[in-house]
């Protein structure tokens, strides 16, 4: 039996592809309706994005193959699906991120954040905290933790007095920066690589707990579980923050066309102050439970610096003055990202017209994709404009650009097509209608437990497109504004703290060496907590007037014999 047991876990992968499907078979067989078809391809769908058993890519096209052959919808125009506003989108802020990070802009705006809040071990996790957050609203998660990481080691080896010499730290971040490019373009194949990174990293970057005490190994597992939710905490401000961002705005574009709720603007209103209620809540918490219960740093001030903190100080004016002065090509970089970020937030601000208004025969033509997208390509054809080097080149693009998320991301508009026109959706809403008798709080509540349950261990993108079309169809058959239930359910896909292959950025964080899976864990449970009660207070105070989240839309769909609830 042991031999059996060993073998089958040996071929899990294989079982799972074949068995999987010849379980599912009954449903478009048996009972032969384009509902039970497209249920076939959801259900198989889903096994496959959260067991991982193929690429997510991979299992990412089966509605291009599948939905012609059962006759749901025509090749071409599942096709049409797997390429929107979206990719445009994500190319621009590609182009970007890869230009701030090309040039060390980032390093520079991290170091500045940090110089800001002083040297003592606590104010310096807020620090780091505050930057990989400010980071992470404007690239992706992994990449801000890579570029923010390799500083924090410098100044942990500082604090466990660890004798580190300037060339160990520059291998350190040379070392890292070569794995980043397997991780921070994609979450498809990440699981694998983690298994890998901490098996590479393991040898070189072990710091020397055993010679430091107690409280400065508390201080190290604080920094470092702080740095990796930080990053899903700032990236939850803005759309292009995190892939769940990204995806639920298009996903809203396709399934109600008529809805122009959700921008730039509005969400950040929304999200900022999540966020920041997010990121002192968490710094609090992993003081209390790594550091201690005093909280009179917060009211205390000045004193003299003790050695680790002199010592901290210095490698952090080290890190500084290493950087030079701002460079013609940092400035352009700043210079790019503020506008875009600007037009983003005039674009369409919605309580007073935005630029946009200049083309009032075109409205809804210009969306935040084109400003990006603009803004964009000027970092790829600046080699014409400015300067006999250009700022990136097609080949640091192609190297950045994740792909495999774009298809991915596809797959998850196909499918949510498909459930539309088979008439899927339209039979789920009418199963789901019974919750309508419940408080439409506990029904979002539930709905974002089972998602940042799922979300720990299958990756964010492939969980919100799975739950999309399914919570959709939820607040349709309530007569819940769909934003309700959308806006929050996509935010909790982000609060992925538990594990370290929960997300790519808790796994980098690993890598070094400083945690244990039992910290995270910990450290995981009450960051999941603060995260859904911050969501929840959000959407319930604010997000109401900001959305009209209490009355239901006239873009949203009624179904006879829906069960109408009021927030």
């Amino acid at each position: 039996m042991k031999t059996l047991r060993r073998t089958l876990w040996n071929f899990r992968s294989i079982i799972l592809i074949l068995v999987t499907p010849l379980l599912l078979l009954p449903l478009p067989l048996v009972i032969r309706t384009k509902e039970a078809e497209c249920s076939f391809v959801l259900l198989l769908m889903a096994v496959f994005w959260m067991t991982e058993v193929i690429p997510l890519a991979m299992a990412a096209m089966l509605p291009a193959i599948l939905f012609p052959i059962f006759g749901i919808m025509k090749s071409s125009d599942v096709a049409r699906e797997y390429f929107k506003d979206f990719h445009f989108l994500l190319v621009g802020v590609i182009c970007l991120a890869t230009s701030i990070a090309k040039w060390g802009l980032h390093r520079r705006v991290a170091l500045r954040l940090v110089t800001l809040v002083g040297v003592s071990p606590v104010w310096l996790i807020l620090g780091f905290m505050s930057g990989t957050a400010f980071l992470s609203m404007w690239v992706q998660n992994t990449s801000a933790v890579a570029m923010v990481m390799p500083i924090v080691e410098a100044v942990l080896q500082q604090i466990l007095k660890v004798q580190t010499t300037t060339k160990n730290v520059q291998e350190i971040m040379v070392s890292f920066s070569l794995r980043l490019q397997l991780v921070s373009v994609s979450l498809l194949y990440f699981k694998r690589i983690y298994y890998r990174l901490c098996c590479l990293q393991g040898a070189e970057c072990q710091p020397a707990a055993c010679e430091a005490n107690k409280r400065d190994r508390m201080v190290c597992k604080a920094m470092c579980i702080g740095i990796a939710y930080s990053s899903n905490i700032g990236g939850i401000s803005t759309l292009p923050g995190t892939s769940p961002n990204l995806i639920f705005s298009e996903f809203l574009n396709q399934m109600y066309p008529k809805c122009n709720c959700i921008n730039f603007g509005n969400w950040l209103l929304l999200c900022f102050p999540i966020s920041l209620i997010m990121l002192v809540l968490t710094w609090l918490w992993l003081y209390w439970l790594f550091i201690g219960s005093d909280f009179s740093f917060l009211w205390q001030c000045g004193g003299e610096q003790t050695e680790k903190e002199r010592a901290a100080k210095k490698v952090i004016e080290e890190e500084c003055k290493s950087l030079g002065p701002m460079s013609s090509q940092e400035i352009f970089t700043g210079v790019v990202f503020l506008l875009m970020v600007l037009l983003w937030l005039t674009r369409s601000p919605g309580f007073m017209p935005g630029w946009s208004s200049l083309f009032p025969h075109y409205s809804g033509y210009i969306t935040d994709a084109t400003v990006a997208l603009l803004l964009g390509l000027l970092f790829l054809i600046s080699l014409f404009l400015l300067q006999p080097v250009s700022m990136i080149s097609w080949r640091e693009f192609q190297e950045s650009m994740p792909w495999n998320v774009a298809l991915l991301v596809g797959g998850g508009f196909a499918l949510a097509e498909g459930t539309k026109v088979s008439g899927l959706s339209l039979w789920v809403a009418e199963l789901l209608e019974p919750l309508g008798d419940l408080p439409v709080l506990a029904t979002i509540t539930v709905a974002c437990i089972i998602v940042t349950t799922v979300t720990e261990v299958t990756s964010n993108a492939a969980t919100i497109t799975i739950f999309l079309p399914i919570l959709s169809a939820l607040a349709e058959a309530i007569q819940v504004n769909p934003l309700y239930v959308l806006i929050p359910t996509t935010l909790c896909t982000s609060f992925s703290f538990l594990l370290p292959v929960s997300n790519p950025p808790n796994a980098v964080v690993f890598s070094y060496g400083h945690l244990t899976i039992m910290d995270m864990v910990k450290a995981g449970i009450g960051t999941n907590v603060i995260g859904v009660l911050a969501t929840l207070l959000a959407v319930a105070t604010w997000g109401v007037p900001l959305f009209s989240l209490d009355t239901y839309p006239d873009w949203a769909p009624v179904y006879p014999g829906s069960n109408s609830t009021s927030p």
